[in-house]
């Protein structure tokens, strides 16, 4: 038997509506809305724990004190913060911010690091080549850092059937690039998260 020709245009509305419906629904929302979808790490987690560690840092008294005695605030190099943790952080970001924060503070004067460094160092070398004298920048002329600013993400699991509890802890330390001595240390370990997963239908 031949189909009815009005089936045709309604399986094809079908299908239509079949493969929209597979589209992902995407919605915009504020920059500083919090949000937490799967429990892991997240830019909600990034703020809370910045925001610590960065008042930590500039309410510190050895820090004040530094600068009163130096008669200058301390030039400071951003090191890496190591993901000790058992899932994927992008560290970079804690970094970014940190170094953002202390810029705008006054209180210390960060320098280029890691790749940056490295691209200005090879530019002030071509220079000596290809830049006339007068406007050439000068070799071995560089600001020296008096501290490293490091850090360290780890988390602590715990599991029992669907429900994980999920602690993390940020510890940022600024050592003195002589001495190895600390001046500030600071530690956030606010973000815990308890996450209970729907049960496995068969």
């Amino acid at each position: 038997m031949k189909r009815p020709m009005f089936l045709i245009p309604c399986l094809a509305v079908l299908a239509f509506l079949a493969a929209c419906s597979s589209n992902p629904k995407v919605s915009r929302v504020d920059a500083d809305t919090r949000t937490d979808l799967s429990g892991y790490w997240n830019n909600t987690d990034v703020t809370i724990v910045c925001d610590s560690l960065i008042a930590s840092f500039l309410q510190s008294p050895r820090v004040t004190e530094f600068i009163a005695r130096k008669g200058d605030v301390p030039v400071i190099l951003i090191g890496s913060f190591r993901n000790e943790s058992d899932e994927h952080i992008d560290t970079a970001i804690i970094s970014t911010i940190m170094e953002q924060a202390i810029f705008d503070s006054g209180k210390a004067l960060p320098v280029a690091g890691g790749i940056s460094r490295g691209e200005l160092r090879a530019e002030r070398t071509e220079q000596q080549s290809y830049a006339s004298e007068d406007t050439a920048a000068a070799l071995a002329n560089e600001r020296g850092a008096d501290f490293l600013l490091t850090g360290t993400v780890r988390t602590i699991v715990d599991r029992a059937g669907k429900t994980t509890t999920r602690t993390y802890y940020v510890s940022a330390e600024l050592s003195d690039i002589e001495t190895t001595a600390r001046l500030w240390m600071g530690q956030n370990n606010e973000i815990k998260k308890v996450i209970v997963r729907p049960s496995t239908k068969l």
